[in-house]
């Protein structure tokens, strides 16, 4: 049986390899319609909204993951309109050990909101993204190693995470095919996420179960909220090239606002899913003033990834991330490494990161030197239906810091500890 074509194409498709795509075929009469449709036949039917590849392909702002990646969220069809929801929210409390840690509770997550419709010949998609964020207050939760931001304008944040603005997206999105298996397409967010880095931590797989950030955030996604974002790009088959413009600056201490700005930076991405289970990408970025506590002074990121997903066995999905970037300022290069991984099976999930970073921020010494510091954490979720489309988790974490010499003194050792307990509630 032929696959359903793209909502809105004028020409029949070729018939699809669902051996590459993971979909079983259905004819679209067959497609469920009103408030009450499956959401499982509603993903089958679906390609991407940027492209005619399967829909599980996209994940945060533009970027991709492999398709047989498990597409989360609540989707029902109103007339022309697919819509979907899907939400996270976490109570966690967290200890982290030493002179420099600290004890929280604090609340995380997300509220995703997604409207698409066919255009002729094309798709149009509307996003937005609120977290609870802001109630943590300006100064984040305590996270031994990490750094980047403020909480008051004139402080960097040390060995604690920031809290996400409370609107972490709001983008709109329109794409046209050219051939069979090609498309352009145009992104605008305020904010939104720019054509940098592999998807944002909380959107990949092999780690989102996990309600810690991770160190190396400001090297890989921390522009995964940019005020102020316009991207085009164009997909052929597996392969996608994107560039954008986008305001540089890092959002400032006030987090329940919307910032303006110019679009001062420039960022290239190429992706490239060579095969169902395996999404790579590779990108560049001149970042325009990006720092509010280190005025006039730019940054050149790099970044790579590979991510993987794939069913084991039956009842088993595993996924992992390898990922390397970048951060060029000051006549300085200072790496960040990180590998993830997460293995699924009957409402269990466990997970884990390691981590490696060349920080220059965690002194109060003005360009000082880099400490090449590491972090590994593992931990574990057990998720309950408690209703239809909700269900209630509860989990924990592990983690053991790395510290260098230089800086043992202000640790209080080389192996500080942290552990977080958490309970969530997810809407899918």
């Amino acid at each position: 049986m032929p696959a359903p074509a793209r909502p809105g194409a004028t020409d029949t498709p070729p018939p699809m390899d669902h051996s590459q795509t993971g979909q079983m075929p259905m004819d679209r009469g067959q497609m469920p319609t009103g408030e009450h449709a499956g959401h499982s036949m509603v993903e089958m039917a679906m390609p991407g909204a940027l492209g005619t590849y399967p829909m599980e392909r996209e994940s945060s702002g533009t970027a991709w993951q492999p398709d047989a990646s498990e597409h989360m969220g609540l989707h029902v069809m109103s007339g022309d309109w697919t819509l979907m929801a899907h939400g996270v929210l976490n109570l966690v409390y967290d200890h982290q050990s030493g002179p420099r840690g600290n004890d929280k509770a604090f609340p995380s997550g997300m509220l995703m909101g997604m409207a698409r419709r066919p255009l002729a010949n094309g798709t149009v998609q509307f996003k937005a993204m609120v977290s609870p964020d802001p109630l943590m207050g300006k100064s984040g939760y305590p996270l031994l190693l990490a750094s980047g931001e403020t909480a008051n304008g004139g402080d960097r944040l040390i060995d604690r995470q920031h809290p996400h603005d409370f609107l972490m997206e709001l983008s709109a999105s329109v794409s046209q095919s050219i051939g069979e298996t090609g498309s352009v397409f145009l992104y605008a967010g305020l904010p939104g996420e720019p054509a940098f880095g592999p998807p944002a931590f909380m959107h990949r797989e092999a780690i989102l179960d996990s309600p810690e950030a991770p160190i190396s955030h400001h090297w890989l996604d921390s522009t995964h909220i940019s005020f102020g974002v316009l991207t085009g790009g164009i997909v052929l088959d597996r392969v996608k090239l994107e560039v954008s413009r986008f305001n540089g600056r890092e959002p400032d201490q006030h987090r329940w606002n919307v910032e303006t700005g110019p679009l001062d930076s420039t960022s290239v991405r190429v992706s490239w899913n060579p095969t169902r289970t395996l999404a790579l990408q590779g990108s560049w970025g001149h970042f325009t003033d990006p720092e509010q506590l280190e005025p006039g002074v730019d940054q050149t990121r790099w970044s790579a990834s590979a991510l993987w997903a794939d069913e084991i066995a039956p009842g088993w999905k595993a996924a992992a991330t390898l990922a390397w970037g970048r951060k060029s300022a000051h006549r300085h290069d200072d790496d960040a490494f990180v590998a993830e991984g997460s293995l699924k099976h009957r409402g269990w999930t466990a997970f884990g990161r390691g981590e490696i970073t060349e920080n220059r921020e965690l002194t109060d010494v003005e360009d000082g030197p880099a400490f090449r510091v590491g972090k590994l954490s593992l931990g574990a979720v057990r998720d309950l239906k408690v209703a239809k489309h909700f269900s209630l988790g509860l989990g924990g974490l592990f983690s053991v810091n790395f510290v260098p010499d230089g800086i043992v003194p202000l640790y209080g050792g080389r192996h500080p500890t942290g552990a977080m307990g958490f309970i969530r509630l997810k809407l899918d």
